[in-house]
């Protein structure tokens, strides 16, 4: 290889569709910049590792396993899901589709029964990527017959052996997530990624319901618009919240709010604006306004959660 030759980075770049998903997560997720930066810089690295290949310079197989770390609601499946698309257009990934698990879906309730479920979750993700939701409940300290830290031994090993075959995402709430990390410093030193979700701000969560609306062609008169806006401000301080999430359960109920409301005045025509308007009565009705969490089970996980 000679010192002339030169690999058109831009040509590579686009050939790669890279610049589609990327695209389609800034239209898919409001605001977010660290993380969209932090995913546009991991796609640069790939090209660029790519270029040092095609030109014989010294190349080392990227770590490509990553942590997301943030509350319930703030992207991190979507972006998942976007990063696997990625990774596949790029030629890291064969497949580049995405198998989500739990600690139930990994570990075992008697002796014997982790390392195959473990294996099978790992086979399902081969030539994508594995998404380990709420990761830290894989860790039980001081628990003699939990399972957990053989499905984490199994999973450290494969990360290692398989790197060209899957890529590990393990996610969760930060504070718990660090300590998951203190645990097992292997574990730690195997993950090259980490990318901290914000919480959405009101403005992006406004933003947010504008383009849920939208998308089910419906939309806020003027008091409805201040009444959702004084909603979210109350709901954010309320347990349980779940950015995004809490977004789309309240405006489902509005919906259904208005569909009554509608209902109950069934002997009076219906003109195109009634059907698509969201007043500040279908808001004002939620219990939020009491300062209660509607819909939420105590029982229930906050991933699961229907309030209003």
């Amino acid at each position: 290889m000679t010192n002339d030759q030169s690999f058109d980075l831009a040509a590579a770049y686009a050939s790669s569709g890279v610049a589609e998903v990327l695209d389609q997560l800034d239209r898919e997720l409001i605001g977010l910049v660290p993380v969209k930066t932090r995913i546009r810089e991991i796609a640069a690295l790939l090209l660029v590792d790519q270029a040092r290949q095609q030109l014989d310079l010294p190349s080392t197989a990227p770590s490509l396993h990553m942590s997301f770390t943030g509350r319930p609601g703030t992207g991190k499946t979507t972006v998942a899901q976007r990063m696997s698309q990625i990774l596949h257009r790029l030629g890291y990934l064969r497949k580049g589709h995405v198998v989500t698990a739990t600690r139930d879906d990994l570990v075992g309730q008697f002796v014997g029964h982790t390392a195959p479920k473990t294996k099978e979750m790992i086979q399902r993700a081969q030539g994508g990527v594995l998404f380990i939701d709420e990761a830290y409940y894989l860790y039980k300290p001081g628990n003699e017959r939990d399972y957990g830290a053989e499905a984490i031994e199994i999973l450290l090993q494969e990360m290692e052996r398989q790197r060209k075959d899957f890529v590990v995402i393990f996610a969760g709430y930060k504070d718990r997530m660090d300590a998951f990390y203190g645990s097992n410093p292997g574990l730690s030193s195997r993950v090259a990624h980490h990318l901290e979700f914000p919480d959405y701000s009101d403005s992006e969560l406004m933003a947010i319901a504008d383009l849920l609306l939208k998308d089910q062609h419906y939309s806020f008169s003027a008091s409805g618009l201040t009444a959702f806006e004084d909603y979210v401000s109350r709901r954010r301080q309320l347990p349980f919240f779940a950015n995004a999430r809490s977004i789309r359960n309240a405006l489902d109920r509005a919906r259904l709010r208005q569909a009554n409301r509608l209902f109950a005045r069934m002997e009076s025509p219906l003109s195109r604006d009634d059907l698509i308007t969201i007043e500040a009565a279908d808001i004002r009705a939620s219990r939020v306004f009491q300062g209660e969490v509607e819909g939420h089970h105590q029982w229930g996980s906050v991933e699961n959660s229907t309030e209003s």
